[in-house]
């Protein structure tokens, strides 16, 4: 069987099996998608959900009130309960996509109506900001074209399975997304158990690896890889284990901290009451110190305002 053919016949089944499971959010703009994760329970972006509540418009046709709404507003994700009679749940990918792995990215932007459109992962691995400026790292890019509205729709294999979820426009052509790996969908599942996401906090705010060495240059100090503390809460884990304003972090875990992502990555996978090994610079002195980490501090919900460029908010 030729590509053509095995795209035609993909799309069939796509078709077939993968749009039932794909929503719509929201009854005017700003507007979304979303799609089944269980029964009774829709995954959309956070920044889809406006409020405590919710319309989601079905591949059939219906519509439906939202009776809770459970939103991980830093992570981007939120989980709908809702009504789901007559609508199956997606299935998840057992792998993550390859670069060049064809893909289809499927929405139903405030339920308007289905798109289907094709493409191929044109990247991995990549960082971007979500709502407020929040890093989210670990995340695909892809080629597949999307209107407005298609945020929290997901990307599919040519199984009809869910790989990630649609999260952003990048420009040129380029969407991202969220990989739907086993720690997101342990998110998703406690999301839809009406759980708070809780994420460590170490207390920093940084500047990024080129800013770090332009600043060192200035002043005369040798060049180093690594991320400048420029703000640091005096409560956090960061000031309780001696760090200060002005040390370059270079190395977290042991892995390098070439930039502010780097940090956040080791910061996701571990919990409230880690301890984390930081290596720094304070001028030419190397020192190693040790940080008892904390929950993350709630913030109030603000939606996204400008480019979030500058100085990366605090870790």
């Amino acid at each position: 069987m030729g590509f053509v053919d095995e795209l035609e016949a993909a799309a069939a089944k796509v078709n077939q099996t993968g749009l039932s499971s794909v929503v719509g959010i929201g009854s005017r703009w700003p507007s979304g998608s979303g799609f089944l994760l269980a029964d009774g329970l829709v995954v959309t972006s956070a920044h889809n959900i406006h409020g405590e509540s919710a319309q989601v418009h079905f591949a059939d046709g219906s519509r439906r009130e939202a009776t809770s709404i459970n939103a991980d507003r830093a992570g981007d994700l939120a989980v709908i309960q809702v009504s789901t009679e007559g609508a199956s749940p997606a299935a998840f990918a057992g792998s993550d996509p390859a670069l060049g792995t064809p893909i289809f990215a499927v929405a139903n932007p405030g339920g308007r109506g289905m798109r289907l459109s094709f493409g191929v992962v044109s990247g991995k691995d990549r960082d971007f900001r979500g709502p407020g400026g929040h890093p989210i790292t670990g995340g695909f890019e892809h080629t597949a074209p999307l209107p407005h509205g298609s945020s929290g729709g997901p990307v599919l294999n040519f199984a009809g399975e869910v790989l990630g979820i649609n999260t952003k426009r990048l420009g040129e052509g380029l969407y991202a997304a969220l990989r739907t790996d086993e720690a997101l969908r342990h998110r998703l599942e406690a999301l839809g158990k009406g759980e708070a996401v809780v994420r460590a906090y170490l207390g920093v705010g940084l500047l990024p690896g080129e800013v770090a060495r332009r600043l060192r240059a200035a002043v005369g100090l040798p060049e180093r890889n690594g991320v400048l503390v420029q703000h640091i809460d005096p409560d956090g884990p960061a000031a309780q284990a001696g760090i200060l304003k002005g040390d370059l972090l270079t190395k977290a875990l042991r892995a390098e901290l070439s930039r502010a992502s780097n940090l956040h990555r080791v910061l996701a996978t571990a919990k409230p009451g880690d301890s984390i090994r930081l290596e720094l610079l304070r001028g030419v002195e190397e020192r190693t110190v040790e940080a008892i980490l904390a929950s993350e501090p709630e913030k109030p919900h603000r939606e996204p305002r400008g480019s979030g460029r500058g100085h990366h908010r605090p870790h």
